[in-house]
């Protein structure tokens, strides 16, 4: 057992916090085994010292709140003092924390908190560019569960600290009526029907209710139900999705979907949807180089 229970500052880490600490668990004894062999064969066990986080990439730092407690859930006397923050633009050659504590433990946490900072700020810093890229519309980008078995919740972190909005965050807290449940069940309204005997069977009516349509006669299916959280428009034209926008009027919060890219975002958010989901917030951002250093 490698991993003391953390609570964590930061509202969202607060509301995922079981399974921020599971995945910090399963990380260090992945990594871990039985020791690590390659610190303790030539480091004093007593031995004290620091090391600092190396910036080697422009962007968005993420990952800091979550390196800070792989450190102190593994050996609570590492001491973290931070120089920058979750959501800060860094540049080459900035720094952004230093740990201070014995070595051997310094060691044994580096790669998990490197690969949580290097991943997180990668995501980060791609979403906080969308994000940039449609400031001038009223449309959010939301992210999917396109993510990385095991690491969502900090996939997902990574996303709010870039700018952008959590989609569900599983199958479990809200619902997402897709084409193959639209067309298992015959269509969008006997979808909906049996959705909502569900949801009041089951006393879940606060869960939302997210329906995705391929075109427009689906969006009037959908418009009968007024008590959904958002109507999703999927793989649809930029002419087709500014019908739908015209055609849905405000009533029900709408959602662009499907084959968007860095290239058509803009067109797409100017179309007047509330809302973008894109996988590629999580599954198409690049590592940001970053490296932890002796001092």
């Amino acid at each position: 057992m490698y991993f003391t229970t953390m609570t964590w500052p930061s509202n969202f880490a607060t509301q995922h916090q079981e399974a921020l600490n599971r995945m910090i668990q399963l990380g260090l004894e992945e990594d871990l085994g039985t020791g690590d062999h390659s610190g303790r064969s030539c480091i004093p066990e007593h031995q004290v010292s620091k090391a600092v986080l190396k910036i080697k990439f422009s962007g968005v730092l993420a990952g800091i709140e979550m390196a800070s407690t792989i450190f102190q859930a593994y050996d609570p006397d590492l001491k973290v003092t931070l120089i920058a923050a979750d959501g800060d633009r860094v540049s080459v050659g900035d720094e952004g924390f230093y740990v201070e504590g014995k070595t051997q433990a310094i060691l044994a946490t580096e790669r998990l908190a490197l690969n949580c900072l290097q991943r997180m700020s990668g995501i980060a810093t791609y979403t906080r560019k969308l994000v940039d890229a449609v400031a001038h519309t009223s449309c959010q980008l939301l992210d999917t569960r396109k993510t990385t078995p095991n690491f969502r919740v900090a996939e997902k972190w990574a996303v709010t600290i870039g700018g952008g909005v959590n989609h569900r965050m599983g199958l479990y807290d809200e619902l997402m009526i897709k084409d193959n449940h639209i067309d298992y069940c015959g269509g969008v309204q006997q979808a909906l029907t049996q959705t909502l005997n569900y949801l009041q069977n089951n006393r879940l009516e606060d869960l939302g209710v997210v329906v995705e349509t391929r075109n427009l006669k689906e969006v009037e299916q959908a418009l009968t139900f007024p008590w959904i959280k958002r109507i999703l428009l999927d793989n649809m034209s930029v002419l087709q999705l500014q019908e739908a926008v015209q055609l849905i009027d405000n009533r029900i919060p709408t959602e662009a979907s499907g084959n968007i890219t860095d290239q058509n975002l803009v067109e797409i958010a100017e179309t007047g949807v509330h809302y973008i989901s894109m996988g590629a917030l999580t599954y198409a951002a690049p590592i940001c180089d970053l490296s932890l250093k002796a001092v």
